[in-house]
């Protein structure tokens, strides 16, 4: 055996233990994985950080804004969104690059996408630095470069990881992550060398993971956890040495509740940011504390499932993909044995620093604040919460691997590596089929909601949103048979939303367009008015429903022959738009067809008045004046409308 600083096995070739190497690899992996997304567009709430922020697509002149604010605010515009969720979100790091990003490229995904994928490769590099570094004194357990190199290939390749990197607003999730791993190396780095330059380097890297995801402060416990295994340091040197993650989070913690306030707010009534709520009574009531803790166990079970078989995806997981759970579920019951086997292996072998036990309590330790056991997040699981946390998994996995290759007593010890490099390399290429296959579902709203409905059948969320794409798919198809399946598709899905979730007033706002074009005005209205029970000031409602009177007017008047339902609808929709030209109009003819001339003049009068050089109000306001015998008056009128249109009236 070689006695240099690493273990070298005396049949192991040279390119194994080369660092420069393998870092071109991984790095050259991660792009090809994720280059299937370059052409992907935008999707999910890329609008609320990116194209529709007001602070972002003002380009550097933004970030003063994206740092002054809530991260949603620049998307609505308006105080108070802050609290749609338990804690608000001051996440403006990534926003700060996509406000730079905007000023130098303007609208353009495929750049996007591109610093994901960069960022990801990045990070992926700082990975395996970070475990190099970590493992530097492991060479008597385990071959350090097998378990960096295994576990960022297996982190990179892994599919959970594509909502965070193919949607571009998950460069929040890659950012944080790269910040607290390099704040790891930096502290690692700084007790070994004893260099105050690192431990600086600490402080900052931990700040900027922070402002770009506040789960990074999870590392507050990653990083003496990390000096006890790996360095076997004194509980004195891990204070000391962590202390400048403690100054950067105690930084980043009081500008956070200095925007969004001190307190973390009462958990939302509505089920869309809020999972665990029920219906009794006809209102909404919190889950009882089984059913809370055994829908999370449930979840915590899910996540155990996706790191080992991330089959199938989906980028929803809102109420009720997710069902109400009770300790009497078998899934629950499962979920609990599994997680306090791991938490007591953990326990029991940690004293030996192992690095299995490490690797489940960094997993454990990551996952915690995006569990909603501290808070709720606003859903009730999501794949992008695995980002961070996956890392504990990959090293487990590794570690096995070279467990099971040193039981392989008969064969020499390179060849003991190669079979578990084989069987890494099976797992690796699965995983890589995987990621690009999915890879191709985000490629825009339209393609991820229809593709992950058949996954997420359940999920008012996502029910909601396939209606919208498909109103807006229908809205430019030419074909009217096409069009018309669509809208009655939406329809289907808007129904099943409210099904799932009774007060959701945005599914009911949806189904109350898709009735509009299909003209079938009363259930249209129908489903405004009920949008508008749950919120009297929800101002898309309040809209569609004046203009859904219009449409159905017009639609009576001009197609169906009945004038006076034409008149019942046009009189209802002048109550809610009295200066709306093109209400006033349709109203005006409607009572000059229904022989009510007096009527019809004053109407036009006023319609003239809002739209003085609108042709067809002018033609029927003389229209009307002859009908009550002022016929000078009407002459003047026509000949004015035809001097702004000539063909108006015909010959």
């Amino acid at each position: 055996m070689s006695k240099k600083k690493y273990l070298i096995l005396k049949d192991q070739p040279k390119w194994w233990t080369n660092w420069r190497l393998q870092s071109i690899v991984l790095f050259l992996f991660a792009i090809l994985l994720y280059a299937n997304t370059l052409t992907h567009g935008y999707t999910q709430d890329d609008a609320i950080v990116l194209y529709d922020n007001m602070f972002t697509t003002e380009g550097v002149e933004g970030i003063s804004g994206i740092l002054k604010y809530d991260t949603f605010y620049g998307f609505f515009k308006e105080e108070g969104k802050a609290q749609l969720v338990a804690g608000g979100r001051y996440r403006p790091l990534s926003l700060i690059f996509f406000a730079i990003g905007w000023e130098l490229f303007g609208d353009a995904p495929l750049l996007f996408h591109l610093m994901n994928v960069l960022w990801y490769a990045l990070t992926g590099l700082m990975l395996y630095w970070t475990l190099l570094r970590l493992l530097k004194n492991q060479r008597n357990r385990t071959n350090t470069y097998f378990l960096a190199f295994g576990t960022a290939l297996l982190f990179l390749a892994h599919p959970i990881h594509t909502e965070a990197i193919a949607n571009i607003k998950g460069r929040d999730e890659i950012l944080t992550l790269f910040g607290s791993l390099a704040v790891l190396y930096c502290t690692i780095r700084a007790y070994d060398e004893k260099k105050v330059m690192w431990m600086i380097l600490a402080g900052v890297s931990f700040f900027l993971g922070l402002m770009a995801k506040e789960n990074a402060i999870t590392f507050l416990a990653v990083i003496p956890l990390s000096l006890w295994v790996f360095r076997k340091a004194s509980v004195g040197k891990m204070v000391s040495f962590t202390l400048p993650a403690i100054i950067s989070a105690a930084i980043f913690l009081v500008i956070r509740f200095s925007i969004l306030g001190w307190g973390i707010g009462e958990p939302s009534m509505e089920l869309m940011n809020n999972p665990f709520l029920k219906i009794e009574g006809n209102r909404w009531v919190a889950f009882s504390f089984s059913e809370w803790s055994a829908t999370i166990l449930f979840t915590f079970g899910k996540y155990i499932q996706l790191l080992f078989f991330p089959h199938p995806l989906t980028h929803d997981y809102y109420p009720r993909h997710v069902d109400i759970m009770q300790w009497s579920d078998w899934q629950v019951t499962l979920s609990a044995v599994i997680h306090l086997a791991l938490l007591g292996y953990a326990l029991v072998r940690l004293p030996k620093r192992d690095l299995i036990s490490y690797s489940i309590l960094f997993y454990f330790v990551t996952l915690s604040i995006v569990s909603n056991v501290v808070f709720p997040i606003g859903t009730n699981m999501g794949e992008r919460f695995l980002f961070m946390p996956s890392v504990g998994f990959c090293l487990v996995v590794s570690v096995l691997l070279w467990r099971l290759a040193r039981r392989g007593k008969k064969l020499t010890q390179f060849k003991q590596l190669n079979l578990s490099s084989a069987i890494l390399g099976i797992v690796i290429l699965l995983f890589t089929t995987k990621t690009i296959t999915r890879n191709t579902a985000w490629k825009d709203n339209f393609t991820l909601f229809t593709t992950d409905i058949y996954i997420s059948p359940n999920s008012a969320k996502l029910r909601n949103g396939v209606a919208g794409v498909l109103l807006e798919k229908g809205l430019a198809e030419k074909n009217t048979v096409r069009q018309q399946e669509l809208f009655q598709e939406a329809k289907g899905h808007a129904s099943k939303a409210i099904e799932i979730h009774p007060t959701y007033k945005n599914a009911y706002l949806l189904l109350g367009n898709a009735n509009n074009y299909l003209k079938q005005y009363e259930a249209s209205i129908e489903a405004y008015e009920q949008a508008l029970k749950i919120d009297p000031d929800y101002p898309d409602a309040q809209q569609n429903l004046a203009l859904t009177y219009r449409d159905a007017g017009k639609y009576y008047g001009q197609e169906m022959g009945n004038t006076q339902q034409a008149i019942k609808y046009l009189e209802q929709a002048n109550t809610l738009l009295p200066n709306d030209a093109e209400v006033l109009r349709l109203l005006g003819i409607a009572y000059g067809i229904s022989q009510q001339p007096q009527q019809a003049v004053e109407i036009l009068e006023k319609a003239a008045t809002v739209a003085p050089n609108n042709a067809s109000i002018l033609y029927n306001l003389g229209a009307a004046y002859s009908s009550i015998g002022n016929t000078e008056q009407a002459a003047n009128l026509i000949a004015k409308a035809k001097e702004i249109d000539p063909t108006i009236g015909g010959n």
